[in-house]
């Protein structure tokens, strides 16, 4: 740009203020996954909504996905990262808990069992089938990530503890059934306990025609287990010592209570990438480890 152009556009600040707001607006919004759900809750963390979990997507072999991951935070800032334990590889975090966990010593062991403990998360695809918070997004598909207690309840459902109860394949289009997910605020955690699934249901009636079309509109799940989408183990070990201030975990009482999900004082509606790089604002960090402990 000549200075005789620059000097005329100075004239007009409009489209340089639009392009800004533009770029703002990218940045706070840029660790957003809007093909995530998550039920909303109440001041009270009440929740209600309605489910179908959904077969693997086409050209994939599994209805679901499970990694794992850290968070806590340290002198040296927070460490919010996947585990390279889901590819079956060395990680950072992992070492330092074997090493911490073996010495022994009952404060080290609490580190790891309240701070650094790893974190076990599943993916899938849902039919999301009422969700009374925000109904546009009825009849969508999205990504669903969920912990261990309602992955037992799948569990649960297709291996049923007594002989007079059905049995479901919950992923399954024609043998599963809807997943009513009730949330409530137990303790400071919120908690699944009272969530289950319907009858065996056909979904849309087994119209074949809908099915195929809901099934191609799926997302796919191995790209959260795709090696190249983590970091290396050196990035990781650099991050870990920059946030421990390079030095090894201070083993006080004080440093081993984990913080509860009541004190970060609202609920998370936003997922991380994959690669979960630390947050740049203290309340992006408190949110998403309000998640990690949300579900455990």
């Amino acid at each position: 740009m000549s200075f005789e152009a620059m000097k005329k556009n100075s004239k007009n600040s409009d489209a340089l203020i639009e392009k800004l707001s533009a770029l703002d607006d990218t940045k706070k919004n840029s660790y957003k996954d809007d093909r995530f759900w998550r039920p909303q809750v109440d001041d009270a963390g009440t929740g209600t909504a309605t489910i179908r979990f959904l077969p693997e997507a086409p050209g994939e072999d599994t209805p679901f996905v499970l990694y794992y991951s850290h968070g806590f935070q340290g002198p040296g800032g927070w460490y919010i990262e996947n585990s390279r334990t889901t590819l079956g590889e060395k990680d950072p975090v992992s070492e330092m808990n074997t090493r911490l966990w073996n010495s022994g010593d009952q404060a080290k062991k609490d580190l790891v069992s309240q701070r650094y403990k790893r974190k076990k998360s599943y993916i899938s695809n849902v039919l999301v089938v009422d969700d009374p918070a925000n109904p546009e997004n009825n009849g969508k598909v999205f990504l669903y990530r969920y912990g261990t207690k309602i992955y037992q309840k799948i569990q649960d459902a297709m291996r049923p503890e007594f002989s007079d109860e059905e049995a479901i394949v919950p992923f399954d289009f024609w043998k599963g059934a809807n997943f009513r997910l009730r949330i409530r605020k137990v303790a400071g955690f919120l908690n699944y306990d009272k969530s289950g699934f319907d009858s065996m249901s056909e979904l849309f009636d087994g119209d074949d025609d809908r099915l195929k079309k809901l099934w191609e509109s799926e997302y796919k799940l191995n790209e959260f287990i795709d090696p190249s989408n983590y970091k290396s183990y050196d990035e990781l070990k650099s991050r870990l010592d920059m946030v421990l201030g390079g030095s090894a975990p201070k083993e006080t009482a004080e440093n081993t209570s984990l913080e509860s999900e009541e004190s970060f004082g609202r609920d998370e509606t936003t997922t991380p990438t994959v690669q979960d790089s630390a947050p740049s604002e203290e309340d992006d960090a408190m949110s998403y480890f309000e998640r990690l402990a949300s579900e455990d």
